[in-house]
């Protein structure tokens, strides 16, 4: 992948798997603003907006991409949390005139990065998404005109599968769910403040929890890169422990090589902490 960036070239990915809810009804906006970390009404049919829904300690529930329509809103998510969002989402619904529909098999999701939009005919929306550090462009299309959507891409782009999408979101210290997110984290924990909260809009569920962390600048835990000082494979779960007193400080959540081979030696690795993103 990092070739490909250096040089320029286009990429498409195949993101159709995602979780994708429809929301309609009148109180759509109202009710959605309610329930996530980020400002809706700067969703619009050409750019997507990312966010967060949180539980009431401010724990995460869902990472999600918010774009609009004239008449619906739309959200999509990891695979993973298909049921529970629908379910988190669902259950606040109360007098509101909100209808969600899972709409997940009927429509596709490919996303582009490249400097302009690509031309592409069968595709219902294209808009401006933001789920690497770099800018790209999502395509949403019915799931009926999948292999002609990626048929067209192919043509033009060069294809990454899942685990290339992986390094390249490992490489961009982007958290991943499972991964770097989980319920127990909170979103300023994992770099997610710029991208998906807004502190100027109205009140959402978690919000207090949000603001008192902004207010007090501290957290327990943050999402940093690392760096082996020997080449040596970190893997997932493995256990940090400080070099002055070798209590734990952390753990890994994800982990690849970035141009680089590794040897297998199982000796205590030494890390070295370093910014986000790696490239």
């Amino acid at each position: 992948m990092t070739a490909a960036r250096q040089t320029g070239e286009g990429v498409f990915f195949d993101f159709s798997g995602r979780t994708k809810l429809r929301l309609t009804g009148n109180d759509r906006l109202r009710f959605l603003n309610g329930q996530v970390t980020n400002d809706v009404r700067k969703a619009t049919e050409s750019t997507s907006i990312e966010a967060c829904v949180l539980n009431a300690k401010g724990k995460i529930n869902a990472r999600v991409f918010i774009s609009a329509t004239p008449d619906c809103l739309w959200i999509d998510a990891a695979p993973k949390l298909r049921e529970a969002l629908f379910a988190r989402l669902d259950r606040y619904v109360i007098a509101d005139d909100v209808q969600i529909e899972d709409v997940t098999d009927r429509l596709s999701i490919f996303h582009v990065l490249s400097r302009a939009a690509p031309d592409i005919a069968d595709c219902q929306r294209m808009l401006s998404a933001r789920r690497f550090v770099e800018t790209g462009w999502d395509i949403w299309a019915d799931s009926a005109f999948h292999d002609a959507v990626s048929g067209q891409l192919s043509s033009t782009f060069r294809f990454f599968d899942a685990a290339s999408a992986e390094i390249l979101r490992i490489e961009d210290g982007i958290p991943g769910w499972g991964r770097e997110l989980t319920e127990e984290i909170i979103p300023i924990e994992a770099n997610l403040e710029e991208r998906t909260v807004d502190y100027e809009k109205g009140c959402y569920i978690g919000q207090e929890v949000i603001s008192r962390i902004k207010m007090s600048g501290q957290t327990n835990k943050r999402l940093c890169g690392l760096i082996s000082l020997r080449d040596t494979p970190l893997r997932p779960g493995m256990k940090l422990a400080g070099s002055a007193n070798g209590k734990q400080v952390g753990w890994i959540t994800s982990a690849t090589v970035l141009g680089i081979e590794s040897s297998g030696a199982e000796s205590p690795i030494r890390v070295e902490v370093v910014p986000l993103p790696f490239i």
